[in-house]
This record gives C-alpha cells, sequence and structure tokens, in this order.
C-alpha cells in the first residue's frame, strides 16, 4: 500500500476530503492564534506543532478528526473531555460537529506552558551541573 507523505500542512489539508477540510483549516487556525511562536511540521505524516518540542498533532480519519495532545492533558481537562470520545492521549472530534475553539484553545496554551516549564526544569538542572 502506497501512502502519501506530504511535505506540509496545506498539502495535508489538501489531500482529505472536502468533508473534513473544513474542520481541519478550523483546527489548524485555532491552533495558530492559541500558539503563534508554534512552527508547523509534519511528524508521522500528521499536522504537528511544535514549541520547545511536540505541542499537539491532528490528523484525519474516516468519521472523525483525531487531536493528540499528549497524556497530561487527558487528566487535566478530564472534565472538559467527558463529552468526547478519547484515549490515552487521544481526542475525537465528530465530523457533524464544529471544532470546539475554546477547549482546544485551553489545551494548545496548556502545552505551550508545559514545554515551557520543563525547558526550564532542564535549563535550572543543566546550570546546577555546570556550576559543580
Amino acid at each position: 500500500m502506497d501512502k502519501k507523505r506530504f511535505g506540509n500542512i496545506d498539502e495535508y489539508i489538501a489531500a482529505q476530503s472536502e468533508l473534513h477540510q473544513p474542520l481541519l483549516n478550523k483546527l489548524r487556525d485555532t491552533i495558530r492564534k492559541a500558539a503563534p511562536g508554534a512552527e508547523e511540521v509534519i511528524s508521522y505524516n500528521m499536522p504537528a506543532y511544535k514549541f520547545h518540542g511536540i505541542l499537539v498533532y491532528f490528523a484525519a480519519h474516516e468519521k472523525h478528526i483525531g487531536f493528540y495532545a499528549m497524556k497530561s492533558v487527558m487528566t487535566v481537562f478530564k472534565v472538559q473531555l467527558a463529552n468526547y470520545r478519547s484515549g490515552e492521549a487521544t481526542i475525537r472530534f465528530v465530523l457533524e460537529k464544529p471544532i470546539p475553539v475554546k477547549m482546544v484553545t485551553e489545551i494548545v496554551k496548556y502545552r505551550v506552558q508545559e514545554n515551557l516549564d520543563k525547558k526550564q526544569r532542564k535549563e535550572l538542572t543543566k546550570n546546577k551541573k555546570t556550576k559543580k
């Protein structure tokens, strides 16, 4: 089975069905607004956003859009995610409903802060080792 390899997010979205494209574009716009400094990349052949590490991924599936936001999000946003089918680090947005912009924004901002905190901890550890 030959699977198309995507070079960028524009290519990825253009290759999806007309049903998926508006939702994917809305999700993309929401992520970009929530993390304006994030870099758009293709990782594991899916759209992803990096800011001091991966923030989130998303992908089109036959009946939903998968939003992959790391395990910590599933715990922190447990109440908000109660009405969504989800997995270990996956949130499913069904095609029949609009993207939950407010929740996605909160999740992306949380991930930005989480990555910044992780970066700061690494720098502190590195500085402590350097001073010894």
